[in-house]
This record gives C-alpha cells, sequence and structure tokens, in this order.
C-alpha cells in the first residue's frame, strides 16, 4: 500500500526547467491518490514561480509553492519543502529535469516492500550526462565519502529519493545535509535501498553549482556526520515487563 506523497523540489532560476518538470510529474503520478508537488522558491530572480503555478493549474495539479526571501541553499530549501508537505512519503527531485520522473513509479513500489519505519530508497545515475570532468569529481568524493562513511550509497549527489516524511524530520539539520541523507537515515538504524535510474542532460540555463561546491566543500559537513554517527546509540531491546496493563488481566 502506498501512502500519500509528496514531491518536494528546491529551486532556483529554473524557469524554462520547472513547467515540463511539473508536466511529467504529473504525467508519471497522477494516478497515485493525493499527491502533490511541493518547491521551495530559493530566491530566484527569473519567473520560476509563474511558470510553476501556470503549468500546474494547466495540468490541473496539486502544488505548492513556498518561496524563501534571499537563496539559503539547497538543504534548506528541501526542509522547508518537507515541513510544509502534505504526503506520508517525500520524494525529492532536482528542478533542472535531469532526474526522470518516470524512474518514480518504480522506486514507490521498491518502498512498499520495506517494513522498517525508517527507509531511503537512493536513486543511482549509473549512465550520468554530466562531463568527463564532473564524472571525475564524483567519483572521487564518493569514494571517500563512501570510505569515511561507509553508508554503502555509490551516488550521493543522486537528487531523485524517497524517505518517510516522519524519518526526515528526525534527522538533524545543517547545510549540505542532502549529501548525507542515507548515512543519516542510517543512525536511525533505517533501510537504504539502491535504485538504478536515468539522468538526462539539463535542456534550459546552468548548474547552480560549480567544481567546487559541488565535490568538496562538504569535507567539513561529512565529519560532522562521522561525529553523529560515533555518538549515535541504537539499543537493542532485550525484554519488556509490564505491571498494572492490560496483559495481566
Amino acid at each position: 500500500m502506498i501512502p500519500s506523497i509528496s514531491v518536494v523540489i528546491p529551486a532556483k532560476n529554473e524557469q524554462g526547467n520547472i513547467g515540463k518538470l511539473i508536466q511529467e510529474l504529473h504525467q508519471n503520478l497522477q494516478h497515485f491518490p493525493n499527491m502533490e508537488i511541493v518547491i521551495t522558491d530559493d530566491g530566484s530572480t527569473d519567473q520560476t514561480v509563474q511558470e510553476a503555478i501556470d503549468t500546474a493549474k494547466e495540468c490541473g495539479c496539486a502544488l505548492q509553492v513556498i518561496s524563501h526571501e534571499q537563496s539559503c541553499g539547497q538543504s534548506t530549501a528541501v526542509l522547508t519543502a518537507v515541513k510544509h508537505a502534505k504526503g506520508e512519503w517525500i520524494i525529492t527531485s532536482d528542478a533542472d529535469g535531469q532526474n526522470d520522473p518516470s524512474d518514480i513509479p518504480a522506486m514507490l513500489e521498491a518502498a512498499s516492500t520495506i517494513t522498517n519505519p525508517h527507509f531511503c530508497i537512493a536513486g543511482f545515475r549509473a549512465k550520468r550526462q554530466d562531463t568527463a570532468w564532473i564524472r571525475f569529481q564524483s567519483k572521487v568524493a564518493n569514494g571517500i565519502r563512501h570510505a569515511l562513511l561507509g553508508d554503502g550509497v555509490p551516488d550521493s549527489g543522486c537528487g531523485l529519493k524517497i524517505i518517510p516524511k516522519k524519518t526526515y524530520l528526525q534527522l538533524p539539520y545543517f547545510d549540505h545535509m542532502h549529501r548525507f541523507l542515507p548515512a543519516l537515515i542510517k543512525c536511525l538504524n533505517g533501510e537504504i535501498v539502491i535504485h538504478q535510474v536515468k539522468h538526462r542532460d539539463r535542456e534550459v540555463g546552468t548548474s547552480n553549482y560549480n567544481a567546487w561546491n559541488r565535490a568538496w566543500v562538504g569535507v567539513v559537513d561529512m565529519f560532522g556526520v562521522i561525529w553523529i554517527q560515533k555518538r549515535t546509540k541504537l539499543p537493542k531491546v532485550h525484554a519488556v515487563n509490564m505491571v498494572g496493563s492490560e496483559q495481566e488481566k
């Protein structure tokens, strides 16, 4: 049984991309009950918001747009959207159209088989449509992250993930936390499932992330996550004794 879902999208200056993305999300997910799209406009200076609203009206798609007065970064934008989302499950996606919404139904089916209350279905872009230099940086950064965190995720930069809202809101918040979601969910004894997804070229505009902040700016944050891991205790309950309960009657 798949519960209500909210597709959460952080967006900054994605005019020309956001409308097509909303159309594709509606096309692929409209048969799921109580589906909505929640966009955080993170300080855009173009017509991202208006394009999103106009497209949602044309599609008949449920949409929330929350606008930050100024840019706060991707992790903060995602958290803002999650807090406003109505769905029980959160689907995160980038706004640039490089994530393919046609991958989401299979990811939802995978999520529906999990019994652990805390989980993450993490997208893995096996065939990335990026430059060789960006792919090299990501490979190195992912290798370092995996060696230090042991999260088992080959592609931390993939924006396509499914996480229960209750799980997301239990995670510690810090800037760039979106790059470490599987490792943080593991600290809740959560289950991580890797799901191969497609990756597409950006059609309009340029990325908000350059070579520096894409691969290396999270080093300090990574050591912060290691600190969290070392201080997380996951007790195994041996027994529960109850006095004065219904079980004794």
